[in-house]
């Protein structure tokens, strides 16, 4: 499998200075589905704010630890979603400092009532797992805003990649979780993920003037209008291919991802397919596309 982006290979467990009041420390997390590893960030020179601290992991934890020197603490644990890659720390890291762990709500929080619908279904997410027992101390609504020492951070509600995600705005950039990344598209799994909310978010982002993407894996993005227009196209073409596939005749989720990613690691196959059922509801929830009774990820789906 090509490597997506060569030059970006910092070492887990160090924090290294992007700006002057931010460190980005790597998890040692590294996956198909993770690239490097989880982007844990530092934000503050006295009282600091731990953005996704990542993984359950001890060696993680105490490299967090190591990053908050004399005369500094931890004030806050912010956390962009419930993804096993991102929150189950939060919890240890709350034990030890105290700080409160923020974010958006609980893992199944923000859900729209087709993806409960769903998962009533019993259809499940796939990939990178669901931190089900996740729940923040302070809920971060959409408009909130977070204010330590020395740094403000201004809340927005980005579901799309998981329902409770949350990105961050800092000065003139955007703490982008996962949502928007430059080494890979995101995933969006149905029922945590949603196309439709997703699309919508990448919308309102693109018409925000950040400056630089600051991603949950990955280097920063340094044109982050550029790339959010990318990945919607991209979204577009993935939606006309599948429309394409269905002119000649119904199909269901695992034919529809053969015919469309003919080229993709085999690894990432059970991937491909959570996002054609993520297209394919979306149609659904346009009216492009129906669906006989039954569970999605078994069902053919047809144009309308």
């Amino acid at each position: 499998m090509q490597d997506p982006d060569p030059s970006f290979r910092p070492t887990p467990g160090v924090a290294e200075t992007l700006r002057p009041g931010l460190r980005r420390i790597l998890a040692p997390n590294a996956s198909p589905m993770t690239f490097r590893g989880t982007n844990t960030y530092v934000l503050g020179t006295e009282g600091l704010a731990v953005i996704d601290p990542g993984p359950e992991d001890p060696a993680h934890l105490q490299a967090i630890r190591a990053a908050v020197t004399t005369g500094q603490r931890i004030s806050h644990i912010i956390v962009t979603h419930a993804h096993v890659d991102h929150s189950p720390l939060a919890r240890a890291l709350a034990a030890e400092t105290g700080a409160p762990v923020c974010a958006f709500g609980p893992a199944e929080a923000g859900r729209s009532a087709q993806m409960q619908a769903l998962a009533a279904q019993n259809v499940v997410s796939g990939g990178e797992g669901v931190d089900l027992p996740f729940a923040p101390d302070i809920d971060l609504p959409d408009g909130a805003q977070i204010k330590g020492e020395g740094w403000t951070l201004d809340v927005l509600h980005t579901p799309g990649h998981m329902a409770n995600h949350i990105s961050l705005a800092w000065e003139d950039a955007l703490f982008s979780g996962d949502h928007v990344m430059g080494w890979a598209t995101s995933m969006v799994s149905p029922p945590d993920g949603d196309l439709t909310a997703f699309m919508a978010s990448l919308e309102r982002l693109r018409a925000r003037t950040d400056a630089v993407y600051f991603p949950g894996h990955g280097a920063p993005i340094k044109d982050p209008i550029a790339r959010v227009s990318a990945l919607i196209a991209h979204r577009k073409e993935r939606e006309a291919q599948i429309i394409a596939a269905l002119e000649g005749g119904p199909g269901d989720v695992e034919g529809l991802t053969r015919a469309i990613y003919t080229d993709v690691d085999p690894r990432l196959l059970g991937a491909a397919a959570r996002n054609v059922l993520a297209h394919l509801l979306d149609l659904e929830q346009r009216g492009i596309v129906t669906r006989p009774k039954g569970k999605a990820t078994e069902v053919s789906y047809s144009l309308s």
